[in-house]
């Protein structure tokens, strides 16, 4: 089959491998029909690359066809159209059992610290291949995969994959009472869905970015925008501006839906560059034991939120020693959520609210560019410098 495969920094390639097989009783192989690159996929395009192999098949944003099932993947059957979560869960465990499908204990890779395995996302996450492939194994099909109609099109339903739910998470998690304000730092995809998710909640959004294109979108849906070339380039620059438009309280809930390669400070993109370039075995010493993040966007949000508010973090954080303004998070009596999305926690009502008539999310309409995965190394160079309008990439294999 084809498959994009990682071959080092800023260095992606379609090529052919082996066609995926069942391993597990649990498993599924699924024919992929769309994928997507998600903005966590850039991360590994450039800052974590030292925890890939080359030859590692990307992506983990995918639907398809069901093409071969295991004898203990549940109900699941050949012929079901299905879209997988990223992250792989069991749905039995302690953790899945309260709803905590990130942090599986059945598929939680303990020797490296972490939660629950994701596809397409290094060793530290299980090193399981991704979608953005012709065929992926699916482990614990018995659980993840979510049917779907066999009608409509792939991109009504490909988004519940990821960005739809984690967009979802953010803004439930922000805790913004009934009527209140939701500042959403960062307008790439998940910040577009939060912000469409906010609204259709009846939330006032406050929408802050610096690609024109991104805050027009935003303003197009409803939410007030700020742009950072207008004199707000730092985060408490950011929070005045906020605070002015909510009786200089601030908003009741902030959702950074940036992450580690957020714009705004110089030195850490130049740290960044350099650790992305350095051996393998050096490169991980410094991800795990120095801080790497640009935290503009994550400080923006805590100086950004009111007193008692709280910050929700979609946004892929993975410095060690990262610099936090802890005296403020205290003064104003914060509260931080954070982590992966656990995507089944929100499937059902998700599917549901997708699966009416009007698409209402504009879900069809995200993708500013799609293409076959042959296509895929060249959109990875224009995602990462949102090029040509880029806001988010569909691949058809």
């Amino acid at each position: 089959m084809r498959a994009l495969t990682w071959q080092g920094v800023e260095d992606v390639r379609v090529e052919t491998v082996p066609d995926p097989v069942i391993q597990e009783p649990t498993d599924a192989i699924v024919r992929v029909t769309s994928t997507a690159i998600c903005g966590s996929d850039l991360h590994l395009y450039k800052v974590l690359g030292a925890y890939l192999e080359p030859g590692d098949v990307l992506g983990h944003e995918f639907m398809g066809v069901v093409e071969e099932v295991g004898p203990e993947a549940g109900g699941l059957s050949v012929g079901d159209r299905v879209v997988v979560p990223f992250n792989i869960s069991c749905g039995h465990c302690w953790m899945c059992s309260r709803g905590l499908f990130a942090q599986c204990e059945t598929t939680q890779n303990v020797e490296e610290g972490k939660g629950a395995s994701l596809f397409g996302y290094t060793k530290m996450y299980g090193a399981v291949p991704g979608g953005q492939a012709e065929l992926v194994r699916v482990p614990q099909a018995q659980f993840g995969p979510v049917r779907l109609p066999q009608h409509g099109a792939d991109e009504r339903y490909l988004y519940l994959s990821d960005i739809l739910p984690t967009a979802w998470q953010g803004v439930q998690w922000a805790d913004v009472p009934e009527g209140g304000t939701l500042a959403v730092m960062g307008l790439g995809p998940v910040g577009q869905l939060a912000v469409r998710s906010a609204l259709h909640l009846g939330l006032r959004v406050i929408a802050v970015d610096l690609v024109p294109e991104r805050l027009a979108l935003a303003a197009q849906w409803g939410a007030e925008v700020l742009d950072l070339r207008d004199g707000l380039d730092d985060p408490v620059k950011v929070g005045d501006a906020v605070r002015d438009l909510t009786d200089g309280r601030g908003a009741d809930g902030t959702l950074d839906a940036v992450g580690m390669e957020a714009h705004g400070n110089p030195v850490s993109e130049k740290v960044i560059n350099l650790v992305g370039k350095l051996p393998g075995a050096v490169s991980r010493q410094m991800i795990e034991h120095v801080g790497i993040d640009r935290l503009a966007a994550l400080h923006a949000s805590i100086d950004a939120v009111r007193r008692g508010g709280t910050v929700s973090v979609s946004g892929v954080y993975g410095g060690a020693v990262d610099p936090m303004p802890m005296m403020d998070l205290f003064d104003k009596g914060l509260t931080v959520r954070m982590g992966q999305c656990h995507v089944k926690r929100w499937t059902e009502e998700l599917l549901e609210l997708v699966s009416q008539d009007e698409d209402v999310l504009g879900l069809e309409s995200l993708a500013t560019h799609r293409v076959s995965l042959e296509d895929a190394p060249r959109m990875y160079d224009v995602f990462q410098k949102k090029e040509d309008g880029c806001l988010k990439v569909v691949l058809q294999p």
